[in-house]
């Protein structure tokens, strides 16, 4: 009954929190890309870690740093947390092309055209003027800024989240398989986006059928995630991962053109094909060279196993 209204009132006090931030948003047609707009965000990503650590503390009277996951060795899947969601970010680009009337466009004229409808046409001048002026193509310095992103700030922000999601929730569901508390985790992880999205975020053109199609594109990124933070041992590698998804999203669109942004990128279509397979390939990897299976266990003998960060000095695989 403890753990049962433990994980009731994280829950209910995550939603009560963000959901009101994202009314507060909504009333006073606040934006993502205004400052006030990006301090409430960041606050929004940060609830679920404040609210994690008040219900370890008070309410289940529990120490935080191992049961949540809490540790700084690195290890090789560290490095699999940061370069990995790059990779995706182009195979989803290259997927788009695939598509009927989407094409290349080096020129960055698709990224504008979508723009068009969500900044003013002073910042559309000002964002081409800035292009214009970068020495190197732009592709590239958003794939180094959003690498260093996601090790620095990017990551800070991703364990504000990640902390909820897999520290907190991930042990809360212990009992459960692998692939049972991933799957619930990312209903939760993207129900809790809606509010969000129906704002504009990441579907400015579907609003409303992108906040449904976010939630399977989390519970479709929630295994990977999951995966990579019983394995490396720490929720510090999945907030990397999340950080360097956020910071490298931009390779996915920012030389396509044509499509929508239920087709395009790695949070349309295409992503959906991209995460698919890249779970295929990690079931595989599990299955036939991994020692201890991951995929196929439950989530309490994972973590009694990797929680204190032993998983690549035990499990050399």
């Amino acid at each position: 009954m403890k753990r049962k209204n433990a994980l009731l009132i994280f829950l209910t006090l995550t939603f009560l929190i963000d959901w009101s931030i994202a009314g507060v948003m909504y009333l006073f047609d606040i934006k993502m890309r205004n400052l006030s707009g990006i301090v409430l965000g960041v606050l929004y990503m940060f609830v679920p870690m404040i609210v994690a650590i008040y219900v370890q503390k008070t309410i289940k009277k529990e120490e935080i740093k191992h049961s949540l996951g809490i540790s700084f060795k690195l290890n090789r899947w560290y490095w699999i947390a940061w370069l990995l969601p790059p990779f995706l970010s182009i195979i989803a680009f290259l997927i788009s092309l695939l598509f009927p009337d989407v094409t290349y466009s080096p020129d960055m004229q698709g990224m504008f055209d979508r723009f068009k409808d969500v900044i003013s046409e002073e910042e559309l001048a000002l964002m081409r003027e800035q292009m214009e002026t970068i020495p190197i193509h732009p592709v590239f310095l958003t794939l180094f800024q959003g690498l260093l992103a996601g090790i620095t700030i990017n990551a800070i922000a991703g364990f504000g989240e990640e902390l909820g999601w897999r520290g907190f929730l991930l042990r809360e569901f212990e009992n459960f398989s692998f692939w049972k508390a991933s799957i619930i985790i990312g209903i939760i992880w993207g129900i809790w986006h809606a509010p969000l999205i129906l704002q504009g975020h990441n579907y400015p053109q579907h609003p409303e059928i992108g906040a449904i199609i976010f939630i399977i594109w989390c519970v479709l990124l929630s295994p990977i995630f999951n995966y990579v933070r019983i394995k490396s041992g720490s929720v510090m590698a999945v907030s990397i991962m999340h950080g360097t998804i956020n910071g490298t999203y931009g390779l996915s669109i920012i030389v396509v053109q044509g499509g929508n942004d239920l087709i395009i990128g790695l949070t349309g279509l295409a992503g959906f094909i991209t995460l698919a397979f890249a779970l295929i390939l990690l079931y595989l990897y599990d299955k036939n060279f991994s020692k201890l299976q991951i995929m196929n266990s439950n989530i309490i003998d994972l973590l009694a196993t990797h929680t204190t960060n032993q998983g690549e000095k035990n499990e050399k695989a």
